[in-house]
């Protein structure tokens, strides 16, 4: 979720995904590329997610060469939300860190820097992102299922917590987004089953 490791050195992983990416934009070593695209499965989604959110930073880099970047986000267990709305009632006092990292803006890990909410979420909004949704991801009981009061405040499972995050986005910018959210048919949890669908195939 970006937060620095415990040892040997305080380093961030989202900090190690910006090293990849400046090497990537190095158009002497890669002169063929033409697009990158950041993807995960359930946990690995969550890291995508966030990292799309605060993350990046090497964008310009890449952009300067001509070349894409794109993020596809399988089946997480929750998302990092702008403000304090949910899809289901909670509050502070019933579930103090529904709104803090990773499941809101406040105490963010030192690596987002000061970057401001308002900033975030105009940088997030703008970025290419593809939601990819197992259609029976519906088990509210699956063992990695994120379990904890902030993300049942998202949904009770992994489908609807997608499908809630993605109409919050469209609620709050309805003027479009450059992202887009795809049900996979007849695949639950299955990281295979959605990245080798014709569904993810075709992102």
């Amino acid at each position: 979720e970006g937060a620095t490791s415990t040892g040997p050195k305080p380093v961030s992983s989202f900090l190690v995904l910006d090293h990849i990416l400046k090497r990537l934009s190095d158009s002497k070593l890669f002169p063929n590329l033409k697009e990158v695209v950041i993807a995960g499965h359930s946990g690995g989604a969550q890291v995508v997610q966030r990292y799309a959110m605060i993350g990046g930073k090497e964008d310009a880099l890449l952009q300067r060469e001509g070349v894409k970047l794109r993020y596809v986000i399988a089946n997480p267990s929750s998302y990092a939300y702008f403000d304090a709305e949910r899809p289901e009632p909670v509050t502070a006092q019933s579930c103090p860190d529904f709104d803090e990292w990773k499941y809101g803006l406040n105490k963010m890990p030192f690596y987002s820097g000061k970057e401001k909410p308002a900033d975030i979420e105009k940088n997030y909004v703008k970025r290419d992102i593809t939601y990819l949704m197992g259609e029976l991801d519906t088990d509210r009981n699956h063992p990695a299922l994120d379990k904890t009061c902030a993300a049942e405040a998202q949904g009770a499972y992994r489908l609807i917590r997608g499908q809630n995050y993605f109409n919050y986005l469209k609620k709050r910018h309805p003027e479009g987004l450059n992202q887009r959210l795809v049900i996979v048919p007849k695949v639950g949890h299955n990281g295979d089953g959605i990245f080798t669908s014709p569904e993810g195939q075709a992102v």
